[in-house]
């Protein structure tokens, strides 16, 4: 008992020898993140400043709070806030939605090639940029000779303005969104059924269960933590918009921003257009802010979850 606190110290030195190669593997990776994670968080200053170049970062003017109360107080706050909010809501529930089933389908199927065909189908569209999914659409959109206007007017149907009807870009949205989505988080979803141990199905197959009562039973429960940690991640980024996506697809049409406008395109056009950086990096502030506190807030909605879960069993 008296050599214990020698035996602890040797303990610690034999494990920090054991681990120094590992510290200095992770060397070069903490670097790159204080390089270019932390110390560019120095730019926050700017959202209380009233920016001007010419004066430079300490010399332009001390403003507090005004930026953050400029952006609250305007018209176009509670409207982009609120698309980027339920844009993002519909996309934290659907795409964990399609993604589950698509992958359960995929673990149902007996052979391994067809598998690997449609693994690559509903992850092809994760690897084109918006640039090139807003030429598709416009091909398919387009007034004139588009796709499916042209179906509509073989029918005997009038054609449809796209791209000046505000009120059907929400629907086009999401569903390019998940379009173009779905297929990575059906790659992730797959990869945790492949680590289901195989014995829990047999032994409930034994049992009697139909192929539905597997699914819930086992698979979705299976694959809670999985889906628990993205949407985890999702709730995260609910005020952070996919900039690609509402910036190309619409085109920067002005009359369609009634429900594509999102934070993130709002702040593009604070800074192109008005060239205020002081009010840019308020906005971006303001939406980090509401993301830590949303973070942390459903990390522990979902550790309290999780303990009353294990409680209970």
């Amino acid at each position: 008992m008296e050599n214990s606190p020698n035996l602890k110290k040797l303990i610690l030195k034999d494990n920090r020898k054991r681990n120094l190669e590992l510290f200095w593997l992770c060397v070069p990776a903490l670097l790159v993140l204080l390089i270019f994670n932390y110390l560019p968080m120095g730019g926050i200053v700017l959202a209380f400043k009233n920016f001007k170049p010419l004066k430079g970062v300490f010399g332009s003017d001390w403003v507090g709070f005004k930026n953050f109360e400029f952006f609250i107080s305007s018209l176009q706050f509670w409207k982009v806030t609120r698309n980027t909010l339920l844009y993002n809501a519909m996309f934290i529930v659907l795409t964990p939605m399609l993604a589950v089933s698509f992958a359960i389908l995929l673990s149902e199927m007996n052979k391994g090639t067809y598998v690997k065909i449609y693994q690559t189908i509903f992850f092809l569209p994760y690897f084109l940029s918006w640039v090139i999914v807003s030429i598709m659409l416009y091909a398919f959109l387009k007034t004139e000779n588009g796709f499916i206007n042209t179906i509509l007017i073989s029918a005997g149907m009038d054609p449809v303005k796209w791209y000046i009807r505000a009120d059907l870009w929400p629907y086009i949205i999401v569903f390019m969104g998940l379009w173009k989505s779905v297929g990575y988080n059906t790659v992730i979803y797959y990869a945790g059924l492949m680590g289901i141990d195989p014995a829990l199905y047999e032994a409930a197959s034994i049992d009697g269960a139909s192929r539905f009562q597997r699914i819930f039973r086992i698979t979705i429960p299976m694959l809670t933590p999985i889906i628990v940690i993205l949407m985890i991640l999702g709730v995260g980024k609910i005020f952070f918009a996919d900039f690609g996506l509402f910036y190309t697809l619409p085109m920067q049409n002005g009359l369609l921003l009634p429900t594509t406008d999102v934070i993130n395109y709002y702040t593009y056009r604070i800074l192109i257009e008005v060239h205020d950086i002081g009010m840019g990096s308020a906005i971006g502030l303001f939406q980090s802010v509401l993301g830590l506190i949303l973070v942390l807030t459903s990390t522990w909605l979902a550790k309290k979850i999780g303990s009353g879960n294990n409680s209970v069993l």
